[in-house]
Parts: C-alpha cells; structure tokens; sequence
C-alpha cells in the first residue's frame, strides 16, 4: 500500500512537473517568435524607406520660394515604366499664400552635378495642399542620395 502511494505520488508530480515545463516551453517560444516578427518588421521598414520612397534624396527649397508660402511635406522618386529610369519627384506641396506661376525643380547627383531640371505652374490658394508629379526628360534618372533644388 506505501508504494503504491509513493507511485501515485511520484506519478502526480512527474504530470504537474510536465505541465508547468510545457507551458513555460510555449511561453518562451511564444516571446521568441514575437522578438523575431518584431526584428524582421523593423528590418523591412528601414530598407523600405530608405530605398523604395525617397532613394536617400534631399529637398532644397530657395529662400524665394519659401517667402511665397510654399513649403514641402513628403515626396518619393518613382521609375518611368518604359524607360525604368527613376524620372518623377511626387512632392507634397503645401501652399500657406495664394501662389499662381512656375516652380522650378533641379535635380544633382550627391556630388553637386546637375542631372535634370524642370518646372510645373501652379495656381493655388491660401491654405491648399496636394501631391503633384513632376517629370522630368525621360533620360534623367535621379540617382540616391540627389539633391533636388526647388526654387
């Protein structure tokens, strides 16, 4: 009768034993897979925004053109679908004055060479906002890490 309790016994803490190992198993792995999601989102947001959307590229507004009201919130360099040529700036403009004439846009390599140049005409009022797409020749390809001046 004493071994058979003593087995009992033995048996129920062998089973209490094995579920507190199992769920601390699961709880660990559980921790692990979230650090490692966790990881690979941050991984892939950097290279993201570091080489899909801007390439890396600066805006510069001149002084000119920030005295007429015009300021810039996010922009991104998109490839022209027959060329493959990274030629379009789509910039967020931001209009704080009534604004009606060109902006121009330049674009120079990260070692001051100039790539491309163009400009849009705008006519907006007081306290308007868009994106707005501008091309430049098909044969420009804006480089990572440019300069665009927007004067």
């Amino acid at each position: 009768m004493k071994k058979a309790f003593i087995y009992i016994t033995v048996l129920a803490l062998a089973l209490a034993c094995k579920n507190e190992v199992e769920e601390k198993t699961k709880d660990a792995f559980e921790k692990g897979t979230k650090a490692v999601e966790e990881t690979a989102d941050k991984v892939v947001d950097e290279v993201s925004s570091r080489f899909e959307d801007s390439r890396g590229c600066e805006l510069a507004l001149s002084q000119q053109i920030k005295e007429k009201g015009i300021s810039t919130g996010k922009f991104y360099i998109e490839k022209d679908s027959v060329t493959k040529k990274h030629n379009k700036l789509v910039v967020y403009l931001i209009n704080d004055k009534n604004y009606k004439g060109a902006i121009n846009f330049k674009v120079a390599d990260k070692d001051g060479v100039e790539i491309g140049r163009t400009s849009i005409d705008i006519s907006e009022k007081t306290a308007t906002a868009g994106y707005r797409d501008v091309v430049f020749d098909k044969r420009t390809d804006i480089e990572p890490k440019s300069i665009i001046s927007i004067y």
